[in-house]
């Protein structure tokens, strides 16, 4: 079906004269409205103004200037005998192709300090209304909302006929196109609600498919990762890939959880992880240490790990991590000579978040269940000095006190039931995902050995039954952080008491399943 007219509305103006001349090329009438009109002209493209085919002016701040029966009328008609006469008894002409995309309205609710009424002004009303209506007649109209299709239909329209799938294609994309736009309206008016209207009866959610995966967790699953275009700041989800092979589903899992732990440290921090649990952390003065002391708490899981890193990454660092295998780095930036080392291992795969500014506005945990959403805010709560509570005889020392809070950091990120020992800022024991407290703990004392001896504990929630401060004196701990709440907290602290164990209570648990 030959495309005679044109219609073009844009507030993203890329590539759009270009794509303007090659339609004028092929003698296709050009319809435009606005700012759109005004950049055509000035390139000196041919163009018809809105107000000429409508012979009505824009009006309301220019709030009304499309919603006309001579816009929708050509667009919505089908090429039959009795549309197309109805056409012709009211002097409109058809529109074969619509190009249209929306006012930016995620961009303008992004930017620091943007008014309700902004906000308001940047719901597109007219643009949603003629992509919805061409979209719906995709068999007689071509709908474009995303200039990356511009070359393909331009090709396409030369060939002289453009065919039912990509027709069908390009409709699909509009009505996501105008599905997401509207699903970020709604979310932001959401937000604007008190905290007890958090969670709306209809949850709207829109996502961005950035590439399909290899496979999902197992070769046999399909998979693919979305980006949410909502979200802004630094995080694993919008880092970019500097070099390697393509990531995989684990891949993301894993960077997601590396990086949200290590973001939690203002000092040089390194965070290793493997099947989605911290195998390594730590702090110090200088990254290259911290990620050695990361590396020390168990090296043989680290082989194939994750890697993040809270700092731009130097070149005595990148050294060290070559050393070994590993699959994915994540990092705010490197120098130049830490790079190229990293690039000799073509297989590894490099990621650059940018600088780590605070959290992003990201502020929900979905998991999917067979047939429902659970929805959750993410565990974003900082541990303070004035938080703790000590509950045993034993005071914890200064050191001991700032060791606790180190612990607790790192046991809040990993699997349930959690149970972490650390010394020095440095993580030497990892017990996660066992189906009891007492069970993680001795599978961290035992990794940890001898270091538990003067290092103190941290447990993500509270302790049912003494037998894991039995457990804890055995191996040498000093000092325990957890957050109380257990009917038996009396028999904890009476086991603390009679070890000398210095412990607080923290008044929040931590479970991650």
């Amino acid at each position: 079906m030959p495309v005679k007219r044109a219609l073009i509305s844009v507030s993203n103006k890329e590539g759009l004269v270009e794509f303007a001349r090659g339609l004028a090329e092929l003698d296709i009438e050009i319809i435009s409205t606005g700012g759109t009109e005004k950049a055509l002209r000035e390139a000196g493209v041919p163009v018809t103004y809105i107000s000429d085919v409508t012979g009505f002016p824009e009006i309301l701040d220019g709030r009304v200037k499309t919603l006309h029966p001579n816009v929708h009328g050509g667009i919505l008609a089908l090429r039959n005998e009795d549309h197309l006469g109805q056409l012709a008894r009211h002097g409109i002409a058809p529109i074969d192709l619509v190009v249209v995309n929306l006012y930016p309205f995620r961009e303008t609710v992004a930017k620091p300090g943007v008014t309700l009424e902004e906000a308001i002004e940047n719901i597109d009303i007219g643009g949603p209304t003629m992509v919805r209506s061409a979209a719906k007649n995709y068999q007689h109209v071509l709908i474009v909302v995303n200039p990356e299709r511009y070359s393909e239909v331009l090709n396409a329209l030369r060939q002289g006929e453009v065919d039912s799938s990509l027709r069908q294609a390009l409709a699909l994309e509009a009505f996501s196109h105008t599905a997401s736009y509207d699903a970020a309206i709604a979310a932001y008016l959401e937000g604007l609600g008190p905290k007890d209207e958090l969670f709306p009866p209809t949850w709207n959610v829109s996502f961005k498919r950035e590439q399909l995966l290899r496979y999902g967790e197992n070769p046999h699953q399909l998979a693919a990762f979305y980006r949410d275009p909502a979200v802004t700041g630094t995080c694993a989800g919008r880092a970019v890939q500097l070099s390697g092979k393509e990531l995989s589903y684990n891949n993301i899992g894993d960077l997601d959880s590396a990086f949200e732990l290590v973001r939690e440290f203002t000092e040089p921090a390194a965070v290793i992880v493997k099947h989605n649990n911290p195998c390594g952390c730590a702090c110090s003065a200088q990254l290259h240490d911290a990620y050695l002391k990361a590396l020390e708490c168990d090296p043989v899981s680290a082989f194939g790990g994750i890697v993040a890193l809270n700092q731009v990454v130097d070149a005595a660092t990148a050294a060290e991590m070559a050393k070994i295998f590993l699959e994915v780095i994540i990092a705010p930036g490197y120098q130049d000579d830490a790079l190229e080392i990293l690039k000799k291992k073509s297989a590894l795969r490099v990621l650059e978040t940018g600088a780590i500014t605070g959290q992003t506005n990201d502020r929900f945990i979905y998991r999917k269940v067979n047939g429902g959403l659970l929805v959750q805010e993410a565990d974003r709560e900082v541990l303070r000095l004035p938080d703790l509570k000590v509950v045993t005889k034993r005071q914890p020392t200064p050191e001991e006190m700032d060791e606790l809070i180190f612990a607790m950091t790192v046991v809040k990120h990993v699997r349930s039931n959690a149970i972490v020992v650390t010394r020095g800022r440095q993580l030497f024991g990892v017990g996660a995902g066992q189906m009891n407290r007492v069970g993680s703990a001795k599978i961290a004392f035992e990794q940890a050995g001898e270091k538990a001896r003067g290092a103190v504990l941290g447990s993500d929630a509270f302790f049912p039954f003494r037998d894991t401060l039995d457990e804890a004196a055995k191996a040498g701990i000093t000092a325990i952080i957890q957050p109380g709440g257990s009917i038996r907290d009396g028999e904890s602290i009476e086991a603390a008491d009679e070890h000398g164990i210095a412990m607080v209570f923290t008044g929040m648990r931590h479970f991650k399943h």
